[in-house]
């Protein structure tokens, strides 16, 4: 027992021997007081930045709602929300930016249920992507949805795997990028007009589609034999379109030479017979001179084209010596080849 007394006497204090403070009744009013004041003061006025606009409600009710700016309301009685109207907000879907900056690190690890998806041809992708948006109606959007940030991802998820189910793997992956990103925006926006949620989107962006990493491999070598597939159609097309149209436009120009040939001599052929047709007339109204007159035409065609011609008596004798020879050399043709009579000697001649 007296264990027991011993150590619980090691509890007891004595209060006569603790100093009480010297503090003085003032002090504690003016320290009260001033508490008083600051939490009236905070109560009362707030500030709202720029970026932001204020909304501000009374027992819970809607009164109005407040520019930037130094503003003044009821304390204790009105509350105040902040909403940044003015301020671009974004949504990561199937990742999360770990740290922004130059180089930004990225976390997909915990997030990949959201961006696995399958398509319309029972296939899987991995789709992920970023939502950027602004607050549009700020009373919408504190009043007309009960958690209205959960709400906005679940409207985009849901839009993002019905478009992506509607499509094969091959436009999701590839040639599909930019008309997923329209259509998720307007149908985003029109579920966001629906639900009254006061969000205006700004833009859908398909940050990163894959295939999943156990079929990543094989989904490669799907693609490059396609690349391959692509080169050669593309290769055959194109000398196609160089023999093609060679070969047309040969036959082309064989044909209208062909027509061109057949007018000339159709043409020759009616001018022949109508230049026939004008000479008997002519003939039929004088004979003679018409015949004179042809005789005469084909003389002068074909005598230029004999070359010099020296015409002796048969009879004469010792005229050579007085025959201009030198003349007469260059009347004559200067190869055995050139005219009626070229080549042909003087006594030939005679």
């Amino acid at each position: 027992m007296d264990d027991d007394h011993s150590f619980e006497s090691l509890f007891e204090l004595d209060t006569s021997k603790i100093p009480k403070p010297n503090i003085s009744k003032n002090l504690i009013v003016f320290i009260v007081g001033a508490i008083l004041v600051l939490a009236l003061g905070t109560q009362t006025f707030y500030q709202i930045q720029p970026e932001e606009i204020g909304v501000v409600l009374r027992f819970g009710k809607f009164i109005k709602i407040t520019d930037p700016g130094l503003r003044v309301k009821i304390p204790f009685v009105d509350t105040m929300e902040r909403v940044p109207v003015q301020r671009q907000l974004k949504q990561e879907f199937g990742f999360r930016t770990v740290d922004a900056g130059v180089r930004s690190t990225f976390n997909a690890t915990q997030f990949g249920d959201e961006a696995l998806m399958l398509t319309g041809d029972l296939n899987v992708a991995v789709v992920e992507w970023i939502v950027q948006y602004r607050i549009s109606d700020p009373f919408n959007n504190l009043f007309r949805v009960r958690n209205v940030e959960e709400t906005f991802r679940d409207m985009n998820e849901a839009v993002m795997r019905e478009i992506v189910g509607a499509r094969t793997v091959t436009e999701v992956l590839t040639v599909g990028r930019q008309e997923i990103e329209t259509t998720a925006k307007a149908l985003l926006q029109a579920l966001c007009n629906q639900y009254e949620t006061g969000i205006t989107v700004d833009q859908v962006v398909l940050q990163d589609v894959n295939p999943p990493d156990p079929v990543k491999s094989s989904w490669d070598a799907v693609n490059q034999a396609q690349q391959q597939r692509d080169t050669i159609i593309n290769e055959a097309q194109a000398r196609y379109n160089q023999v093609i149209p060679r070969a047309a436009g040969e036959a082309q120009q064989t044909i209208l030479q062909a027509e061109g040939y057949a007018l000339d001599r159709v043409n020759r052929s009616e001018g022949d017979a109508a230049r026939f047709k004008a000479v008997y007339e002519e003939y039929r109204l004088a004979p003679e001179v018409t015949r004179q007159r042809l005789y005469l035409e084909t003389m002068q065609t074909l005598l230029p084209r004999l070359g010099g011609k020296l015409f002796i008596d048969e009879d004469a004798q010792g005229v050579l010596p007085l025959l201009p020879l030198d003349s007469l050399q260059r009347l004559l043709p200067s190869d055995n080849g050139g005219g009626p009579g070229g080549g042909q000697s003087q006594e030939d001649n005679r």
